[in-house]
């Protein structure tokens, strides 16, 4: 093939990379940490000289083009990984699943291609060939940019189940691998027997059932959120058959304090008729004790959100945690009950887990939850804790358990869907959250 030929056929190979970048932000879109428009500039930094170095190494000295491509991979999972905000897992599952995909067009090029010209092979692929490559990633990109952002978005946001993801990154790498080892280094092997028409037949069936396997993991992935859901509901549910039996017990001792006022009342008359001052107060104060020994705060008007920081108090009283609360929440609520219950129930669930790691001294854990700005919910959470924490570049990581902390990626799931933003920081003593959401 002439240089010139060569050159206009690898540089449209290399424009691949643009919606093959294009569909791995996609569905991640609420995790980048910058806005598109620096991403593209980012990308575009590294991929305009790699390119040039590429299709020069390709054209001046004949090296393969898929030999080159696989190490192409891992420098751009690099660069994927620097622009946003994701654990290994998800990353390392989008990333291969893109790759799966990207290289079916390939393939299906490679049978046109060996249809124009039957002497070639996949190394030399013509213009027409890498051109049809080209038209069919842009087309597949177009074909899954609505679930991709829609749908599929949702799961990476809200699906911290590591094992699913590892498994989606095995499924992926087995058909990356397979249209790897299946690129025919020499057209010649197509036209054996019945190759020509089955080796296109086959990628499509391959790519239908891929396709099918990634739509069947978006629907368990639904299930697995709607369970998390109905054990979120079934534990507020629990708090407040909890806070309910509270109640009734505060009624119980209140009407008995109501029935033995009376004799309160006959005993003062007693002893303010001998003039025994320091009987009386002494007696007022014990009464005062009683009263406020079954106070139950009132935090918030919606009931299972009253609940639930009832439920926490109590839990937090019995671990000797001293508690400052300020929670002014407008009625009715702005957001749906169960996830302000989800955002509430994980910090406040995280801050005693924090204070009670405290083996003795003084334990304390403050809460703020106001409205500002008219339009913006601020919640600020500060607990001391023992400075132990495990911390990488996805954030925090579970002290309880080997994995990511899941209390911490619920509170920013929770923010981020209306809006918002949530930051945790930490200094050697004490821990904190900041949460902001837009009404």
């Amino acid at each position: 093939m002439d240089n010139r030929f060569k050159w206009l056929s690898i540089l449209l190979q290399l424009l691949v990379f643009i919606p093959g970048a294009a569909s791995c932000y996609l569905s991640a879109k609420k995790q980048m940490k910058f806005t598109p428009g620096k991403t593209a500039v980012l990308c575009a930094a590294l991929l305009l000289p790699y390119s040039l170095v590429f299709a020069a190494l390709h054209v001046l000295l004949d090296i393969d083009t898929y030999v080159m491509f696989l190490p192409s991979l891992i420098l751009f999972f690099f660069l994927y990984r620097r622009t946003v905000s994701l654990d290994l897992p998800r990353a390392l599952a989008i990333f291969t699943g893109v790759c799966a995909i990207g290289t079916f067009p390939a393939q299906f090029a490679y049978s046109l291609d060996a249809a124009l010209h039957p002497a070639s092979g996949a190394a030399n692929l013509s213009p027409e060939g890498a051109l049809f490559q080209l038209v069919l990633s842009f087309l597949l990109l177009t074909t899954f940019f609505y679930p991709a952002t829609r749908h599929f978005s949702r799961a990476v946001d809200t699906l911290d189940v590591p094992k699913v993801w590892h498994s989606t990154t095995i499924l992926s790498s087995l058909f990356l691998i397979f249209n790897i080892l299946a690129v025919p280094r020499s057209y010649s092997t197509l036209y054996a027997g019945r190759m020509k028409w089955l080796f296109p037949v086959f990628e499509g069936v391959a790519l239908a059932v891929l396709v099918a396997i990634y739509l069947l993991f978006y629907q368990g992935s639904i299930v697995i959120l709607e369970h998390t859901a109905l054990k979120e509901r079934a534990r507020l549910l629990e708090i407040q058959s909890h806070q309910y039996h509270a109640l009734q017990e505060h009624m119980r001792q209140t009407a008995r304090l109501r029935h033995d006022f009376r004799h309160s009342v006959r005993l003062l008359a007693s002893l303010a008729e001998h003039d025994d001052i320091d009987s009386i107060r002494k007696h007022l104060a014990e009464y005062q004790v009683s009263i406020d020994d079954n106070i139950i705060v009132n935090y918030s008007k919606n009931a299972a959100l009253n609940a639930l920081f009832g439920y926490y108090q109590e839990m937090a009283s019995s671990a000797d945690i001293e508690t400052d609360w300020r929670i002014v929440l407008p009625d009715p609520l702005p957001f749906p009950e169960l996830d302000m219950a989800a955002l509430f129930g994980n910090l406040l669930e995280n801050a005693i887990a924090g204070c009670r790691t405290l083996p003795s001294g003084p334990r304390y854990f403050c809460l703020t939850a106001e409205i500002r700005h008219g339009n913006r919910l601020y919640v600020v959470s500060t607990n001391n804790f023992d400075g132990n924490v495990k911390k990488d570049k996805a954030g925090y990581r579970s002290t309880r358990h080997n994995g990511v902390g899941t209390g911490l990626a619920s509170i920013a799931a929770v923010a981020e869907k209306y809006g918002g933003a949530a930051k945790a920081s930490n200094n050697d003593r004490e821990f904190f959250v900041d949460v902001v959401l837009k009404l």
